[in-house]
């Protein structure tokens, strides 16, 4: 472990060579200035190194010789054994014992007494083989651009429109080729979702990538009848992620966290209009000019041609 810090000025071999130069007949002022200190430091090394000697040029612990406000070694044996024993957190052992919840948290901590951080599930990570074999849907509400560009763009919260409404942002993203379909809607009705779909459909099938299954999140509009019947009609199986594992969808949530990022909440938009071909722009990019990382620096049409 490095014990000094960032911006120390001298090290004990700096410090010694400080104290070497002043010994050897260079003035005090001269050799401060050499080094970059102040007389008040050199003075402070100098009665350290006259009182203990080499050792005493080391740097020395931060922590203080005392601290009064400190639990007693009783009360803290006290906060351990109702740790141990009951496994109370420090609000409830602050209660007990009659101090503040952060004296009894730092104590519990001093201790090593604090429970270990569950351990995460390991990410199990897919790909299907197939263009088409998997859809991943998701949809984002957006505020409606009623009076111009909005604050994410400008920086400016003080002109927002209130009550102007939503845009529902839907998506779709192929498993296998990442290739993807969007649309601004007015709402997030099941009518609304099951249409897009059907567009969906369409389009990946005119890429000969017909979607085989969709996979959503629980969200209402992926609950409804209309959208039952539209998987229905279409022929393909619905699939529903996990309640709290968005990262079992992840591949359309990180393609909205994408769009968002580098165009709807970049681009100084001013109107609806506006966003929608902000969008359209982004989309054939997306899909025919920008190199993806998980597809080795192909685009998706390209990963698309290939799997043909």
């Amino acid at each position: 472990m490095q014990p000094y810090h960032a911006n120390a000025r001298l090290t004990a071999r700096g410090r010694r060579a400080l104290l070497e130069a002043v010994g050897g007949g260079t003035t005090v002022v001269a050799a401060c200035a050499g080094a970059g200190v102040s007389r008040t430091t050199y003075d402070r090394w100098r009665r350290r190194y006259v009182a203990a000697g080499e050792p005493g040029l080391a740097d020395r612990s931060s922590r203080p010789r005392r601290s009064p406000q400190r639990l007693a070694p009783e009360r803290e044996a006290e906060v351990a054994r109702l740790r141990r024993e009951r496994g109370w957190g420090p609000d409830r052992i602050a209660a007990a014992l009659g101090v503040a919840r952060s004296t009894a948290h730092r104590a519990i901590r001093r201790m090593g007494l604090q429970r270990p951080r569950p351990v995460p599930p390991p990410v199990t990570r897919f790909e299907h083989a197939t263009a088409g074999a998997m859809l991943h849907v998701d949809s984002k509400k957006l505020g409606r651009i009623a009076r111009g560009p909005g604050h994410r763009a400008t920086g400016d919260r003080s002109s927002r429109a209130r009550g102007a409404g939503w845009t529902v942002l839907f998506a779709a993203v192929d498993d296998a080729t990442r290739l993807a379909y969007a649309e601004l809607l007015p709402d997030e009705t099941g009518a609304t979702a099951a249409g897009f779909l059907r567009r969906a459909h369409a389009h990946f099938a005119a890429h000969g990538a017909a979607p085989e299954r969709v996979l959503t999140d629980n969200g209402a509009p992926f609950r409804s009848g209309a959208w039952a019947a539209a998987c229905a009609e279409l022929g393909t199986r619905h699939a529903r992620t996990r309640p709290s594992r968005p990262q079992t969808n992840g591949k359309v949530e990180r393609w909205l966290r994408t769009v968002l990022a580098e165009c709807l909440d970049l681009l100084p938009l001013a109107s609806e209009a506006e966003r929608t071909l902000a969008l359209e722009r982004f989309l054939r990019s997306d899909n025919a000019e920008r190199p993806h990382l998980a597809l080795r620096g192909r685009t998706p049409l390209q990963r698309l041609a290939s799997a043909a």
